[in-house]
């Protein structure tokens, strides 16, 4: 009887995803530290830039995590005790989380059983006189079905946060998600279509929520780079 070795498959590899971009990597990494500016910087701001205009957004804000992203997308909404967001509970639960930590509370509705997604049409039931959100949350690279999101948000003046931490650059009808929201949220861990061991962004092409949301980021200073400068 032949003996077959076991050799078992990582469910995910990251030395392998870094061997093909070590040296751009290091190179990064020397720039950090030969500029001594660790906090924020030139690399994050190029970072900003390039993520929100490769997703065609306006503005693009980097944070620390997934988590912190869909927490300042919320507060530059100005969601707070007495609030409902509307998401669904197939999801990480960061999304939820964020919510409770500002005081509202999750309003769970029903997932389409294709897509694992959130069903746009059990949001409009859930509303009520204390909805502030929907929160849809783009699955595996599958963009909810924001069409019939956006109409119903529209129709009651809703804003709708797009957790789109594991959907970078997927499409809907042709339109990048994080331009589909009103301010959207994006996650950068290990495990993630765009990885950078942590991190996330937050993207709008709203200057209001864009100033607000850069206020929240940074202990409430305003940012030197945008609209508002000086």
């Amino acid at each position: 009887m032949a003996v077959h070795s076991v050799h078992p498959v990582p469910l995910l590899d990251l030395k392998a995803q870094y061997a093909a971009i070590r040296d751009d990597v290091r190179a990064a990494i020397d720039r950090v530290i030969e500029s001594q500016q660790f906090i924020l910087g030139p690399e994050v701001e190029a970072l900003e830039c390039e993520v929100a205009h490769y997703s065609q957004c306006a503005y693009g804000i980097g944070v620390s995590s997934g988590t912190d992203a869909l927490l300042v997308s919320l507060m530059a909404i100005g969601v707070g005790p007495g609030h409902e967001v509307i998401t669904t509970p197939y999801t990480f639960f960061s999304t939820a989380g964020s919510i409770s930590r500002l005081g509202a509370r999750p309003v769970f509705v029903d997932i389409d059983p294709a897509s694992y997604n959130i069903s746009s049409e059990s949001i409009e039931a859930a509303i009520t006189k204390h909805t502030r959100a929907i929160i849809p949350v783009h699955l595996y690279g599958q963009v909810a079905d924001m069409g019939p999101i956006m109409e119903v948000a529209e129709r009651h003046h809703l804003f709708v946060i797009e957790d789109a931490a594991q959907a970078h650059f997927a499409e809907y009808q042709g339109q990048m998600v994080g331009t589909l929201g009103d301010i959207n949220a994006f996650a950068f861990g290990g495990g993630k279509h765009l990885s950078a061991g942590m991190g996330g962004a937050v993207l709008t092409s709203n200057v209001k929520l864009w100033a607000r949301a850069s206020l929240f980021y940074d202990g409430g200073h305003p940012r030197d780079d945008g609209p508002f400068a000086g």
